[in-house]
């Protein structure tokens, strides 16, 4: 339950890339020894991804929130299943990790957020390419071979997940592995760092040519995963459409460039420094045009929560989807709140309204979740957000965070539907 009108100020700490730990947890399976990583964010996708790498045989222990030991010495398992797998879409790492580490791998089809259809045959490219055998039977998706093989990869579309998988496979195939097309993402070098501090040979991740060369045996490490930069992203948008001052810290400032951008055109002040940046908003926003595009482009992944912000903006807006097909579910939940949009197709057209009213809505999807939250804070009365497990996916502490920036903010309700004592939180430490 959210009290709209309240300016955000202050400053907030934000946590690891979500992406990346998604990732990197999965890519221990190939270390066979001990790998100490710091700053996961304690979300609900990673506690899942514990859960799966538990299953399999490691041993995974908590140092503290967020920390966590896991060693792979011994995996006994090269199977996730169905209850497992249909949780989270970033499960399908598994393949290219366990295909990297035993040459074989049976994971159900993944869950996940609904925005479109996301097919994995180009990570099924990037598995025969190396010279595995991939079928699906009752949606699990079977992958052996006897030996991975280094090849040329060449994705159609630039793809962020088979990068990754095709990635986690090739660090052990014999020979090199050239992926082109690849997915230029700050989470695709946060592991490529991770694997080859663990002994990969990994080159040009970042660019869209990626280099591999195999390796014989890969060990444990120490490693702290970066700045999340779309959570980082979120506060941004949330400072500015609330006419807020915040402080963001613990970010890359390079990272958020795009979404940066987009803010100035609208007539938010941004100032940079070196892990941190500075949202200022005085003032009506001002209109922007924005089209989601692989990085270095705009992310797709704050295209909603922008969305909510330009919905109060002066003048008319359009946001194209340049990603995902069916992305704008949520436009639903802010007409509910008064928003005008109208959306034609990959497209859509935001004339910006005086004011939001509060209302019940959904959270559709995580980043949908997300823009309903900055639209509960801009608007007037309250706002009841259900689904919230889904914006737990993704956003470590975002009640107590928001609560610290002067928000009002409130949990009303448990996941399991029974109603719970509302008790404002209080930021992490």
């Amino acid at each position: 339950m959210i009290n709209g009108g309240r300016r955000l100020v202050g400053a907030v700490d934000i946590s690891g890339a979500k992406n990346a730990a998604l990732a990197i947890i999965p890519a221990t399976v190939l270390a066979e020894g001990k790998c100490r990583i710091e700053n996961i964010p304690d979300i609900r996708d990673v506690r899942l991804m514990m859960d799966i790498i538990r299953h399999l045989g490691a041993s995974v222990k908590q140092v503290n929130r967020n920390t966590y030991e896991i060693d792979t010495t011994y995996i006994a398992s090269e199977t996730v299943p169905d209850a497992m797998a249909r949780k989270m879409r970033a499960s399908y790492y598994f393949i290219g990790a366990l295909l990297g580490r035993a040459g074989k791998a049976e994971v159900a089809m993944p869950g996940g957020c609904n925005f479109g259809v996301r097919p994995i045959d180009q990570h099924i490219k990037g598995f025969e390419a190396l010279g595995a055998r991939v079928r699906t039977e009752n949606a699990v998706i079977k992958a052996t071979t006897r030996e991975l093989l280094g090849g040329a990869v060449y994705f159609d579309l630039v793809s962020v997940g088979a990068t990754i998988n095709v990635m986690l496979a090739a660090v052990k195939a014999k020979g090199l592995t050239i992926i082109e097309n690849a997915a230029k993402e700050p989470h695709i070098v946060d592991l490529a760092n991770f694997l080859n501090l663990m002994g990969a040979d990994v080159r040009g991740a970042g660019t869209d040519v990626i280099k591999i060369r195999g390796v014989d045996s890969m060990h444990g490490c120490d490693y702290s995963i970066i700045p999340d930069q779309i959570e980082a992203g979120t506060y941004m948008v949330a400072a500015a459409a609330t006419g807020g001052d915040v402080l963001i810290r613990n970010v890359i400032p390079k990272h958020l460039d795009s979404i940066s951008a987009k803010l100035v055109e609208s007539g938010v002040q941004i100032e940079e420094f070196d892990d941190s940046v500075r949202v200022t908003a005085n003032g009506r926003l001002l209109k922007c045009n924005i089209k989601t595009m692989p990085h270095p482009g705009f992310p797709t992944d704050m295209q909603p929560q922008f969305a909510a912000m330009l919905s109060i903006a002066e003048g008319t807006s359009i946001i194209s989807e340049g990603i995902w097909d069916n992305r704008f579910r949520y436009v639903e939940q802010l007409l509910r709140m008064g928003a005008s949009i109208q959306v034609e197709g990959k497209a859509a057209i935001i004339e910006g309204v005086p004011q939001l009213k509060g209302a019940p809505v959904r959270a559709d999807d995580l980043r949908a979740g997300a823009a309903m939250v900055i639209a509960g804070l801009v608007a007037s009365g309250t706002t009841t957000i259900e689904d919230i497990h889904l914006i737990e996916r993704g956003y470590e502490n975002i009640l107590g965070k928001l609560t610290a920036l002067g928000a009002d903010i409130s949990r009303i309700q448990d996941d399991d539907d029974t109603p719970a004592r509302v008790i404002p939180m209080v930021s992490s430490l």
